[in-house]
């Protein structure tokens, strides 16, 4: 039996699957994403729904659905929706965000989302547990492949909106861009103010002209290790 939590208190109560625990990566990019003026969203990789039902949650104007490959993670992140009275306003299907031109129809969102696997393909540690291996390595999804399957899922205008890390940063700009996606916003997030970025939240758009926002880095703690104004307030504490 699922174990569902208020995230705060009066907040949604959210239940996570083995191999999707809830991570700070994802409640920082529903912060970073902008839903003004987008009806329709996708999170591709949704795990157990928590990007998801943050968006939701946050806005009554939003219909989102879920994408994802483990059967176990999206009967899960399903149930989160539903648990939170969101079902009508959201969906999950379990598939391959490789096969995105099958499954949907060009222009179908105008809101693209993801937290996707790190780490290259033949990099790092590789887990024996094939779905551990796929939420932590591109085994199963390439960087170039989740620009792809962005692109074609936005119209133009339509934004693209993931978390990812900083080392990667020129490699996935070059994939937006050969998709047709520009980067139009860019924030580092760092634990401490003299530590370099741990990771980078991104926006796209589809179409867009050149023209990069850098916007204040966002700082988890301070030099005493305190969580921040700006993290408290994410997590509404």
């Amino acid at each position: 039996m699922s174990d569902f939590r208020e995230l705060w208190p009066g907040g949604p109560v959210f239940a996570q699957a083995a191999n999707f625990r809830l991570s700070t990566d994802s409640v920082l990019l529903a912060d970073f994403i902008h839903t003004g003026g987008a009806a329709r969203g996708i999170d591709l990789g949704c795990g157990s729904g928590i990007l998801a039902l943050l968006l939701l949650w946050r806005t009554e104007k939003l219909h989102m659905t879920g994408l994802e490959l483990d059967r176990e993670a999206a009967a899960l992140a399903a149930e989160n929706l539903e648990r939170n009275g969101l079902g009508a306003r959201g969906q999950v299907f379990t598939g391959d965000i490789r096969q995105h031109r099958e499954l949907f129809r060009p222009g179908s969102f105008d809101l693209v989302a993801a937290n996707p696997p790190y780490y290259a393909r033949g990099s790092g540690v590789v887990s024996p547990d094939p779905a551990r291996a796929a939420a932590r390595g591109e085994s199963c999804c390439s960087l170039e492949e989740l620009c792809a399957a962005a692109a074609w899922l936005l119209p133009s205008g339509g934004r693209f909106c993931l978390v990812h890390k900083p080392e990667r940063l020129s490699e996935l700009f070059c994939a937006m861009t050969a998709r047709g996606l520009e980067p139009k916003r860019l924030r580092l997030v760092t634990y401490l103010a003299e530590r370099a970025p741990s990771l980078v939240l991104v926006e796209g758009r589809r179409g867009g002209r050149p023209g990069l926002t850098v916007e204040p880095p966002l700082i988890l703690a301070d030099a005493e290790g305190r969580e921040s104004a700006e993290y408290r307030r994410i997590y509404h504490r």
